[in-house]
């Protein structure tokens, strides 16, 4: 499966969820941000016990400021509806697989 594309209304249904929530805050204009996307994608589809969503902070900037997104790209990772862990700044795969095991 490959990253949904999360707005408020979509994000309340996804922390509902009893898999852990990858999102990715990012921009359309942002450069590091084009370089996560692949590995974002990546990890979508090989990992069908994480939900992967990707948050436009130009479409959504109040959920963004929500989860206080002050750099892009900025990860968050979701259990039980609660973030476990954010990072802002490009990452390796392995790392945000590491985000992931919380």
């Amino acid at each position: 499966m490959s990253a949904q594309k999360v707005d408020a209304q979509i994000l309340e249904t996804l922390k509902q969820q009893d898999k852990p929530v990858l999102l990715d805050f990012y921009a359309d204009w942002c450069g590091p941000c084009r370089m996560l996307s692949p590995v974002i994608e990546e990890i979508a589809k090989e990992w069908e016990d994480i939900v992967v969503g990707k948050v436009n902070v130009d479409e959504n900037p109040d959920l963004a400021s929500t989860f206080g997104v002050v750099s892009i790209p900025t990860l968050v990772v979701l259990k039980d509806g609660k973030v476990i862990h954010q990072s802002a700044g490009v990452r390796p795969k392995a790392q945000i697989l590491a985000m992931l095991e919380g």
